[in-house]
């Protein structure tokens, strides 16, 4: 969940909210997987020997610099999220407030008047990264800043919980004891009307400048846990909270430590890339520095322009420096993996849609677990709908992502809801320029021209019985 400003619909308030908690799910840790991987190298991800799914390999955009080999030896965490770390206050609403920012400021201040029960919170914003890969057995750390107060020690109670750990990103003595709310922990409220609508109100939504605006370095603790990782994802919500420059700093020390960038601009990109200088800069500068950019096909064509996700992500690739995927998110459609040598396509699960808050974080997780792992691309994407499908079967995000149960249900009784008119008439164009991989549900595997065909059943032929023996050995923790 991310402290997001969305338009509300004209309606009268205020009104007492009805709290409803939310429908928890216990939390569940797994041990991790051994997919029998030897060194890290997320520039090869579609080959692996410990997979014979017959698929071309993607060699990286260069070579990586002795630095960087150097460094790959010294990765003991898998997935670090940046920043974006807040707590979700859920409460069930008869009707959404209106638009205007003022009448969501009073309503905020109102909401924030009495904290509610603490039946009502939930961890939020790349918290659900961070749950969500450690599900999946991938050790995470969470790099940002919370509050010493009620609130920052229940979101470190959840981190602490799920066996993520937090680096702070504290730069002052005194912060841990400051009454200011600068120091303070960020809320979202998260409204739920009775169609299942939801409204987000932060207080980083009226700030003038970015809510941890005072911080301007990154410390020493942060250097070792971006350099200890193998991945550092950032998302646009960064920009609520951290200077442009400090992200950029991150995102520079990691490729400087041979840590592979991801990096999700979400809905924020559109107001970065009419931002300030600063902004556009860092927005430019994410994409074209990152490993793997994650966007929804309407976020693809608002920072390229291009309506067609392929042709948008192919832009994209081009030019970016390090670039190697592009994955493209598509809601009930699929998803679409864009390489420079390949394009690969995953249908959507069909599956009764309870929230869909967290899925695209859900999916993120799952997309990291397959970089990681040198697993095919078409398994990696069949994988992440599956992740993504299994938390919006739940409800809402924190501590509700899908454990691995849920996702081990999906993958062994597919539904995937296929559209053939509409991907070959996506397809149709790049069928004679670039090889395709599409995921089917015909048991049948073949190539027509540079058409390759993969059915579900061999894509996740070993995957499935990897992640089934580590849900058995597993531990359940409420």
């Amino acid at each position: 969940m991310h402290h997001q400003s969305i338009a509300f619909k004209p309606l009268q308030f205020p009104f007492p909210p009805r709290l409803h908690p939310p429908n928890a799910i216990p939390s569940r840790r797994l041990f991790p997987l051994h997919l029998n991987t030897t060194a890290y190298s997320p520039c090869s991800a579609s080959s692996c020997q410990s997979f014979h799914i017959p698929l071309p390999t993607h060699p990286p955009r260069s070579l990586p610099s002795s630095n960087s080999t150097k460094n790959a030896a010294l990765k003991t965490v898998d997935v670090a999220t940046l920043g974006n770390l807040c707590v979700d206050i859920v409460l069930n609403v008869p009707k959404l407030p209106p638009s205007s920012k003022g009448a969501r400021k009073a309503i905020m201040e109102q909401l924030s008047s009495s904290p509610p029960d603490k039946q009502y919170w939930e961890a939020g914003g790349n918290c659900n990264v961070a749950i969500a890969a450690a599900r999946l057995g991938l050790n995470c750390i969470t790099i940002g800043y919370v509050g010493n107060e009620i609130y920052g020690k229940f979101l470190l109670d959840v981190l602490r919980d799920e066996g993520i750990r937090m680096v702070g990103m504290n730069e002052e003595a005194d912060v841990v004891n400051s009454p200011s709310a600068s120091h303070q922990t960020l809320l979202c409220w998260v409204l739920v009307d009775p169609l299942q609508k939801h409204g987000f109100c932060s207080p980083a939504d009226f700030f003038e400048e970015p809510a941890f605006s005072w911080m301007s370095t990154l410390s020493e603790e942060v250097k070792r846990g971006i350099k200890r990782s193998r991945i550092l994802f950032c998302n646009g919500y960064d920009f609520d909270e951290l200077c442009p420059g400090l992200i950029l700093s991150a995102v520079d020390y990691a490729i400087e430590a041979g840590t592979s960038v991801f990096f999700d601009p979400g809905p924020r990109g559109k107001s970065l890339l009419r931002g300030t200088m600063e902004e556009q800069k860092a927005l430019r500068h994410f994409l074209r520095m990152s490993d793997v950019l994650l966007l929804t096909s309407d976020e693809a064509e608002s920072l390229t322009g291009i309506a067609n996700p392929i042709l948008a992500g192919q832009e994209l690739l081009r030019t970016g420096v390090r670039t190697k995927w592009v994955v493209v998110k598509m809601g009930p459609r699929g998803s679409i993996l864009i390489t420079t040598s390949n394009i690969t396509c995953a249908s959507a699960f069909k599956v009764k849609v309870m929230d869909t808050v967290g899925c695209g974080d859900s999916f993120v997780a799952a997309i990291a677990f397959g970089f990681i792992h040198n697993i095919p691309l078409v398994t990696t994407l069949a994988f992440a709908n599956a992740v993504g499908a299994a938390t919006a079967m739940g409800c809402g995000a924190g501590r509700n992502v899908a454990a691995l149960k849920q996702v081990v249900e999906l993958m062994e009784a597919p539904n995937l809801n296929e559209d053939d008119e509409f991907w070959n008439e996506l397809l149709g164009e790049h069928l004679d320029s670039q090889e395709v991989t599409f995921l089917s549900k015909m048991i049948l595997n073949g190539s027509n021209g540079r058409m390759n065909r993969v059915s579900f059943q061999k894509a996740v032929s070993e995957l499935l019985p990897k992640l089934k023996s580590s849900q058995l050995e597993g531990t359940l923790s409420c």
